[in-house]
């Protein structure tokens, strides 16, 4: 018996969507029959190349500079333009700061920046996605998901990354207050948190023959893990299958959370 992970007829947005785990999620997700719209904010020609691999009738890329949450409704705006309307909001974008910072050293500036790329803006694509998804007619029993990307490091915390911690935790916050709040309506809430993923991002650190062997012995499974082994999560979280699941921290990190 075959159980196809669908997502026919749903429109999603996905932040980040050019390269690494937002990547593999927009493949995924337009393969499971999704019409999707994704964000960048340089990487110009690979959202192109990616846009026209996947299909330009049911793909398409925005650049946006996800700083705040003024910007995240100007995004909302243009998916729901170039779609008709919004079913899912898959919040990947974000920002770590790779130089170890002591917290009596971190500038202010930093601090700023981090959480408001990856809290501030989060926050509005939520306000908005869920006043987009009220107002729309239902095309099945529920009204829409929302998938915020969390980490390891929002749950256990990280040395030297207080600020990234800290941004990272406050999703998984959101998602356990707004899981409640949004039930009755339909909309479904949940967090997949991973740890180290075999992306640009992190290249310099798993590269590094110190780091990158540190890096893989604390995580029970020896090794990173993969964009598409991310992403399948995420279309998870989304499917009819998952229809009894919101306000889930979904952990897909080899067993590093619990090795901390």
């Amino acid at each position: 018996m075959s159980i196809p992970l669908s997502l026919s007829g749903k429109v999603a947005l996905i932040t980040g969507g050019s390269r690494g785990i937002g990547a593999a999620t927009v493949r995924m997700f337009t393969a499971a029959g999704a019409k999707v719209v994704f964000s960048y904010q340089k990487a110009r020609s690979q959202a192109e190349s990616l846009a026209k691999e996947c299909g330009e009738a049911n793909c398409h890329a925005v650049a946006s500079n996800l700083t705040s949450a003024d910007s995240a409704r100007m995004l909302i705006a243009d998916a729901v333009k170039h779609f008709g309307r919004l079913d899912i909001l898959v919040a990947n974008h974000g920002v770590w700061p790779a130089e170890d910072v002591a917290i009596e050293k971190m500038t202010d500036a930093q601090w700023r920046s981090t959480l408001s790329i990856n809290l501030d803006a989060v926050f509005g694509l939520v306000k908005y996605t869920v006043s987009q998804m009220k107002s729309q007619p239902r095309t099945d029993s529920a009204a829409g998901h929302i998938v915020l990307i969390s980490s390891t490091s929002g749950q256990r915390g990280e040395a030297f990354h207080c600020d990234y911690s800290a941004s990272k935790g406050a999703l998984i916050s959101m998602v356990k207050g707004l899981s409640t709040e949004l039930a009755s309506a339909g909309i479904y809430v949940n967090s997949v948190a991973p740890g180290w993923v075999d992306t640009d991002m992190s290249k310099p650190a798993l590269d590094d023959p110190g780091s990158g062997e540190e890096i893989r012995r604390a995580i029970p499974l020896g090794r990173a893990g993969t964009p598409e082994e991310i992403a399948a999560p995420v279309l998870f979280l989304c499917t009819k299958y998952a229809s009894f699941i919101t306000g889930e921290i979904f952990n897909v990190n080899g067993g590093a959370v619990l090795a901390g």
